[in-house]
């Protein structure tokens, strides 16, 4: 069944952490409900909003800050461009003041004791992270909207078939690795029939441009984790170990920018573990901005966020691949690879456990790496479906409901799994492969239909009833 197009800019998203599915999701859909206010009647119009949570949202939404997310939204705020360091003084004065400046322009009444809900024993059936807005208006009028995070930052409205997206043709329709595969055996590599695809939103000069951006977003959030210490917010007490880690790695020398750091690491040659504690350090920085609801970028989710960056990083610094043009084709062959899986099965935790989220990342990167070190179009899918196998059955059971223990560190794992994914399919012959990318993705959704429901984003299972934490109360 043919899925609706997918871009490299609705799988790599620009936003605040902790997580795509419980922050940056329920966000998006808080912006659409006041979008649709001001369709319906205005802003000034709006005695009241409730908003109510369900699901995993409700039992991990604490940890997650699905709650700020929401506040934020509503008050219209971007994700993309806020202040981060704005966040938590502005949460402070709706909750100390109980008052919310509506999409930005008007002041209403909201108590966040009362209107908004944690229904913690109530699930929508469509999919776990449901959440609604009420709205009432001053003539009497009410009504409401119910919307679903669906992975990935990626937000449906309940009855929509296309997350409100006008659709698009494109001139390489892939739904599959095999239709993927049908097109590059034109002579194209996977990059490239990409790139042919994004034209018919934009032109190149755009894609490439904004492909930049998500880069750029990527190794500040980087480089702002490395050089970040402190404790990590939440109550677990989890200290930044990426510091510590980048201190020592540099022998404790200063380094202001991101360029004289990428020169200064380049000259510690290429020994095995050199290279494996800086993968980990690269992984562990951007995921612990993550955790501190810095801006990071959703690729595929925020929970993953360190996988492809680190993976990126390792081919810039370690195999000579800082140029713009590798970059944007590596992005562009992850972008594809993620999609895929998103239309096969899921980019959810809540839908599917970990596998759906480090799995799909360390995926996405192995391919990408394969490909950007010459590897044929068959090694890359190869290099993804070794990756995704030595995931399945992975859960997520975020201790405290948090986005760290053990997310942060699962980022580095599958970023050195993607590495070693990538080094083993360009030393075989995909001819072989007994597994295809397309089966290992069948089997990782049949996994998660299988998969307890306390081991998918709920904190009702494995590390989290293991190590007794109470998530905060409402």
């Amino acid at each position: 069944m043919p899925h609706e197009p997918i871009s490299v800019f609705d799988m790599f998203k620009i936003g605040v952490g902790p997580s795509s599915s419980h922050t940056l999701g329920p966000w998006r859909a808080a912006l659409r409900c006041v979008d649709t206010i001001k369709e319906k009647g205005g802003l000034e119009q709006v005695r009241s909003v409730t908003v109510l949570l369900y699901g995993s949202l409700a039992k991990t939404g604490k940890g997650h800050g699905t709650d700020i997310a929401v506040l934020l939204g509503l008050c219209g705020e971007d994700p993309v461009t806020i202040d981060v360091n704005a966040i938590t003084p502005k949460i402070n004065t709706i909750t100390e003041d109980k008052k919310l400046l509506l999409g930005g322009e008007v002041w209403i009444d909201f108590d966040t004791t009362e209107q908004l809900q944690f229904l913690y024993r109530e699930a929508l059936p469509f999919h776990p992270n449901g959440l609604s807005f009420l709205v009432e208006m001053k003539n009497g009028e009410s009504w409401s909207e119910t919307f679903f995070s669906i992975g990935g930052g990626f937000v449906v409205k309940e009855g929509e078939t296309n997350g409100g997206k006008a659709g698009v043709d494109l001139p390489f329709p892939i739904n599959t690795a095999d239709d993927l595969l049908h097109w590059c055996m034109k002579g194209m590599a996977i990059h490239e029939v990409v790139m042919e695809n994004e034209s018919a939103w934009r032109s190149e000069t755009e894609t490439r441009k904004g492909i930049l951006r998500i880069w750029n977003a990527m190794k500040e959030c980087t480089f702002r984790g490395c050089h970040a210490q402190g404790e990590l917010p939440g109550g677990l007490q989890v200290r930044r170990r990426a510091f510590a880690l980048n201190k020592r790695l540099i022998n404790e020398q200063p380094y202001t920018n991101y360029e004289s750091w990428i020169a200064a690491i380049r000259k510690g040659g290429n020994d095995f573990k050199y290279i494996l504690d800086w993968v980990s350090c690269f992984a562990l920085a951007v995921n612990e901005e993550n955790a501190s609801f810095g801006r990071v970028v959703t690729a595929p989710t925020n929970g993953a966020a360190g996988v492809i960056p680190a993976v990126l990083q390792y081919f810039i610094v370690f195999c000579d691949g800082n140029d713009e043009d590798k970059i944007i084709n590596f992005l562009l062959t992850a972008s594809e690879i993620g999609s895929i899986f998103k239309k096969g099965a899921t980019i959810s935790a809540a839908m599917g456990g970990c596998q759906a989220e480090i799995g799909v990342s360390s995926a996405m990167a192995a391919a990408a790496l394969t490909e950007c070190l010459g590897g044929t179009q068959r090694q890359s899918l190869m290099a993804a479906e070794i990756a995704m196998e030595h995931h399945l059955g992975l859960t997520c059971d975020p201790i405290g409901g948090l986005v760290q223990i053990p997310c942060i560190e699962r980022n580095t794992m599958g970023a050195i799994k993607a590495i070693t994914a990538s080094q083993l399919a360009l030393q075989s012959s995909p001819d072989y492969a007994i597994v295809s990318l397309d089966k290992v993705i069948k089997t990782m959704w049949d996994t998660a239909l299988d998969m307890n429901s306390k081991y998918k984003e709920t904190a009702d299972g494995g590390l989290a009833i293991h190590i007794p934490l109470s998530l905060p109360e409402c």
